[in-house]
């Protein structure tokens, strides 16, 4: 059974904590950089929206790490959250052989 059992640290909180304090940077000036609305990286940070493929790709180039870093993050929450909706999974298609 497919079981996540803790809340992901979401992409917005590692871009917050492992990112902009430690550089000093303000959402804004991050804005700016990557030429987006200050509104777009304000929700990442909040957890208001997801972080985007193209905007995984800017994160990337800006911060020297790779859009999939970005992605996964993401990825691992949206698992997370979608996991919490599911009451009961279904029966596997394939037999089991042991």
């Amino acid at each position: 059974m497919f079981k996540i059992r803790r809340n992901p640290t979401t992409p917005g909180e590692i871009l917050k904590e492992e990112f902009l304090v430690p550089l000093g940077m303000t959402q804004g000036e991050l804005a700016l950089h990557l030429n987006c609305d200050v509104k777009v990286i304000n929700r990442i940070i909040n957890g208001h929206t997801s972080v985007t493929a193209e905007m995984a790709i800017k994160l990337a180039a800006a911060f020297n790490t790779t859009p999939e870093f970005w992605l996964n993050a993401q990825k691992a929450v949206d698992l997370y959250k979608a996991s919490k909706k599911i009451n009961k999974l279904p029966k596997s298609l394939l037999l089991k052989t042991a």
